[in-house]
């Protein structure tokens, strides 16, 4: 980061974006004593299937609520904010709902640096969730963020036509990436077999490939949305 961080917060759609988006990095700031928190404001895809029964539904969203709370203790995070929109549906609620509530986290958290979704995605509750983050991070007098920042999802961003991903921010995780993956292998509902991009082989390909862009081993790329230097 090009200032100091004492709070950081990671605004993701879905249960397990905040890991493919960027968990080495939240692993390598927890190790360095940042405080990170996560907010999640999607149940997840285990509840887009409307024919299940309620009860079903309830017992898979509690299973992902299982692998949420595993995957901040590998990575270390402080604190995880879980909302309920619907899964793939993100453009049927009000924008204002969910800028509300990242606003009332946001206050609580006071952070001094966000990462959040591209706007530069093919998914619909991506590009939702990062125009309800930049709608609630409107630049104030007082505020302590100063760093707006998106990550990339595999198997999701680098899908969309035309616009593209680009980063201007790399950051080495070349010593917290298998955090990264054991996180990952928490969603045991969604790491997928090699060669998919969500593979455990093709997010260490996705690392190497970033990494070599900036001349490390291994990085998670991020799109810089807006700097405060006060």
């Amino acid at each position: 980061m090009p200032f100091h961080v004492q709070r950081v917060l990671v605004v993701a759609a879905h249960p397990d974006d905040e890991v493919l988006g960027c968990g080495a990095t939240i692993a390598k700031l927890v190790q360095a004593g940042v405080e990170v928190f996560c907010c999640i404001l999607g149940e997840g895809p285990l509840s887009r299937y409307a024919d299940r029964a309620r009860g079903s539904q309830e017992k898979d969203v509690a299973h992902v609520n299982t692998f949420t709370k595993n995957a901040a203790q590998i990575l270390g995070t402080k604190k995880t904010f879980t909302f309920h929109f619907p899964d793939n549906q993100f453009d049927s609620v009000p924008l204002l709902q969910m800028v509300r509530d990242i606003e009332r986290v946001k206050q609580e958290v006071q952070p001094e640096v966000i990462f959040t979704h591209s706007v530069a995605d093919l998914n619909v509750d991506h590009v939702q969730t990062h125009r309800a983050v930049v709608t609630a991070c409107r630049p104030m007098e007082g505020d302590r963020l100063h760093g707006l920042y998106a990550f990339e999802i595999a198997s999701s961003t680098e899908w969309n036509i035309p616009q593209t991903f680009s980063p201007t921010l790399f950051v080495d995780v070349h010593k917290t990436l298998d955090a990264k993956i054991e996180a990952m292998k928490c969603y045991e509902t969604e790491l997928r077999p090699f060669p998919h991009p969500r593979s455990e082989e093709g997010l260490r390909a996705m690392a190497t490939v970033r990494g070599a862009t900036a001349g490390y081993q291994a990085a998670e790329a991020f799109e810089t949305l807006r700097i405060r230097q006060g």
